[in-house]
């Protein structure tokens, strides 16, 4: 596979509606609520979709973010609008569909507990979620966003309110979710801030300490105002992208060690490699990186700028698997905001937000569910808007989630069945195509000695536990959720739980570190 080639300057993409240099964190979010679009519904017998539920205002709107699932077995998620203050909520949604308020924001006097939540939650190893707010924080309602842990009992704690330093030298507005690294701190983005101005990368304890790693743009060509989450490789570095910046301002691929070193691997030339990474990447079973970009492809004159790509990251070059409206009549969708989630088959699954089987309703499209092989053979899996009014929900924004009963859960932006929103409020979706039901720890690396949470359903009665082969000590919590101790002699590779009716294996291997 080789390097793409550098082609033409930058046009602004079909139907967002928002500039690739738009950066304030509300500017985006009133973008994403002037987008609106419908389509009917294009399945196969092998799939099933179901809503399961829509949002209504006041218990939040316009949900843009994946879902988590939690110790208990349901799912979490955040919503930037709605809540009883109209300053975003934290949600919680059981497996079969009911939907409650699990936190409002700006329940604090001055909002110092945060408004406008735009990234996921990350559930911890202390078994707590943490996330992040817009807004809000010690600066009042308007303030620059917070970062934040809530317990099993909805107690949220505002762990660092953004700049409090000088000319915000810490970062301000943090658009994205967190992730734990093997360290036990958490890592992030801001999208503004920093020494330059064009945002920050931070390490932050449980406790609340921060400390800014890296400042955009302090170096050439580098990438601008990030706005998605980091992952940490097997290598112990954390990769990203910036929507914005590099050599012709299509955005960016970067690594950044522990110690804040941050060096830019890839800069998206010209459209054809894709451009205006939205979300962050992931790291798939073979060790190399995937993700998606919002514009770009190698169908330019379907869509102004492109109608977007998916990318990997193999042996060192950017290479496309797949550029979207490669399709006639754009079915197979356009506009992928969402990353990639590799499932217990070994294909990629993810959504974009416009696109679909049938353009009746409005022009472009309304989004759909794909599947595509690391080979890069595509096929899409639903298009959103096949109810009328879009029920079923109009718009997926964020990635998807494979909880571990082997199904996928999703939101969509607009859609659903409330009229308290202009196009809808959103919803909440689930997908089967047939996958069996697995485990997954809640840290994907440990030394041995350390305790792991394990997920999964119908736990009771397990007989065993095993790290790559090696038996461990364990105690089922709950149907939903094992602790293990990584045993002497555990070697990297799948965690093995053996129940009265199964054997489950992890869906990633578990890095045993030193």
């Amino acid at each position: 596979m080789t390097r793409l080639k550098s082609f033409g300057p930058f046009t602004p993409a079909r139907r967002t509606q928002c500039s690739r240099t738009e950066n304030s964190g509300f500017a985006k979010m009133a973008c994403l609520v002037l987008m609106f679009c419908a389509a009917t519904a294009l399945t196969s017998s092998a799939q099933t979709f179901t809503t399961l539920a829509s949002f209504d205002s006041t218990n939040g709107a316009v949900p843009s973010q994946s879902l988590v699932q939690g110790l208990d077995g349901n799912f979490y998620g955040t919503v930037p609008q709605g809540g009883a203050n109209n300053a975003g909520t934290i949600f919680k949604l059981t497996p079969a569909g009911a939907l409650t308020t699990f936190y409002n924001f700006c329940s604090q006097p001055n909002c110092a507990d945060g408004k406008g939540p735009l990234g996921a939650l990350v559930l911890a190893n202390d078994g707590n979620f943490y996330g992040t707010t817009l807004q809000g924080g010690a600066g009042g309602a308007n303030g620059y966003g917070t970062v934040f842990r809530i317990d099993a009992g909805g107690v949220l704690t505002t762990l660092y309110s953004f700049c409090r330093q000088t000319s915000c030298l810490d970062g301000y507005f943090p658009e994205a979710g967190l992730i734990q690294g093997v360290n036990g701190n958490f890592y992030g983005t801001t999208n503004g801030g920093g020494t330059k101005g064009f945002g920050t990368v931070f390490e932050i304890t449980p406790l609340g300490k921060l400390a800014t790693l890296y400042s955009f743009c302090n170096l050439d060509n580098c990438g601008q105002f990030p706005e998605s989450a980091l992952i940490e490789a097997n290598n112990g570095s954390f990769y990203g992208l910036t929507p914005t910046g590099g050599f012709n301002g299509w955005g960016t691929v970067f690594e950044i060690t522990p110690q804040g070193k941050e060096t830019t691997l890839y800069s998206f030339h010209n459209g054809l490699d894709g451009g205006n990474p939205r979300t962050g990447l992931m790291q798939a079973a073979n060790g190399s990186l995937y993700g998606t970009t919002l514009i770009g492809g190698a169908n330019m004159k379907d869509c102004e700028g492109g109608c977007g790509a998916i990318f990997g990251i193999i042996a060192g070059h950017v290479t496309e698997l797949y550029s979207f409206c490669s399709q006639v009549g754009c079915t197979d969708g356009t506009a992928p905001y969402g990353g990639l989630v590799q499932a217990t088959d070994g294909n990629f699954f993810g959504s974009t937000t416009a696109g679909g089987a049938d353009e009746t309703d409005c022009s472009g499209g309304c989004g759909t569910l794909f599947e595509i092989t690391p080979a890069g053979q595509l096929t899409t899996l639903y298009s959103f808007c096949s109810q009328a009014n879009c029920a079923d929900g109009d718009g997926p924004y964020a990635g998807l989630l494979q909880a571990t009963n082997g199904n996928f859960y999703g939101t969509a932006l607009f859609g659903g069945t409330s009229s308290a929103c202009s196009g809808g409020c959103g919803t909440v979706f689930r997908l089967s195509v047939g996958l069996g039901p697995f485990v997954q720890p809640v840290s994907t690396s440990g030394k041995v000695g350390a305790s792991v949470i394990i997920l999964g359903n119908n736990l009771t009665g397990t007989t065993s536990v095993s790290f790559n082969g090696t038996a461990a000590t364990f105690t089922v919590v709950s149907e939903t959720e094992i602790t293990a101790s990584i045993p002497a002699g555990a070697t990297t590779g799948r965690i093995e739980v053996t129940t009265a009716s199964r054997k489950l294996s992890s869906n990633v291997a578990f890095q045993v570190v030193p």
